[in-house]
């Protein structure tokens, strides 16, 4: 018998061009989200070529197993020099689009993984709804 909630504080409920939704409230910029604290944090950062080390120090910093890397709209690997502050914390990064970051999240986040989404949200592409 199952006594957890199948939904948890930081769910991601959807997402679209130039968006997405934790928790049923849509945001539109890049943000970080803890799986295992519940936390929501702004990701100061709009575009794959604005990102640097510091983007990814900052993931390392709050120390999880995994961090899930949305990198927009398309895949694009973060280049080594960015992720070497993960690397050397023994952190694993996996990278893939942002709409599979969303679902990958949900699914390790609600098992319990100590997992941080990193979610870059790119605006100039939000035409339609486009609600997943």
């Amino acid at each position: 018998m199952k006594f957890q909630p199948d939904v948890f504080g930081t769910a991601i409920t959807g997402y679209g061009p130039g968006w997405i939704a934790v928790a049923g409230e849509r945001v539109h910029h890049s943000l970080i989200l803890d799986g295992t604290t519940g936390e929501q944090q702004d990701w100061r950062v709009d575009r794959f070529d604005a990102l640097d080390a510091a983007h990814f120090e900052r993931l390392a910093a709050l120390k999880p197993e995994l961090v899930i890397f949305g990198s927009g709209n398309a895949l694009r690997f973060p280049r080594p020099p960015w992720i070497r502050a993960l690397v050397e914390a023994r952190i694993g990064i996996e990278t893939m689009d942002t709409a599979a970051a969303c679902r990958t999240y949900n699914i390790l986040a609600g098992e319990g993984r100590r997992v941080v989404a990193a979610i870059l949200v790119e605006q100039g592409n939000a035409d339609a709804d486009g609600v997943k």
